[in-house]
């Protein structure tokens, strides 16, 4: 039984949705990954990238369309991740970079509030200055 003109564009819409969510992933990956690692490190850390992003986007496809894996889903995931690499990820890093440092800053604040207090009643219950 052919599919409906309606179930084709949910899988091609969805199959664009995936290879955005690669996309980011791939963003995230990249700044949490570092600069001067050893090459097997990268390696490892590239293989189970792709093993997590691949359960993600299976999740993802298999809740929205239910799993439907054709041929174009491939080549519209693919096209999308190409897409976004080359235009939208630079704009996708500096956002992502910025909400990282905003919760980092905020948790060491939070942080640092949270310990005072501890400090101040350690110091003054040890007698140290």
């Amino acid at each position: 039984m052919p599919l409906t003109l309606e179930v084709q564009f949910n899988i091609v819409l969805y199959s664009i949705f995936s290879g955005i969510l690669t996309g980011i992933l791939f963003d995230l990956y990249n700044i949490i990954r570092g600069v001067k690692v050893p090459k097997i490190i990268v390696f490892i850390e590239d293989i189970l990238f792709w093993i997590l992003t691949a359960i993600i986007v299976f999740a993802f496809l298999l809740y929205t369309n239910y799993a439907f894996l054709g041929p174009y889903v491939y080549i519209f995931m693919i096209l999308t991740l190409i897409f976004h690499i080359k235009f939208i990820s630079p704009k996708v890093l500096k956002v992502e970079l910025y909400i990282i440092n905003k919760i980092s800053k905020f948790i060491r604040v939070i942080l640092k509030t949270t310990i005072y207090p501890i400090k101040i009643i350690y110091y003054s219950i040890s007698g140290k200055k």
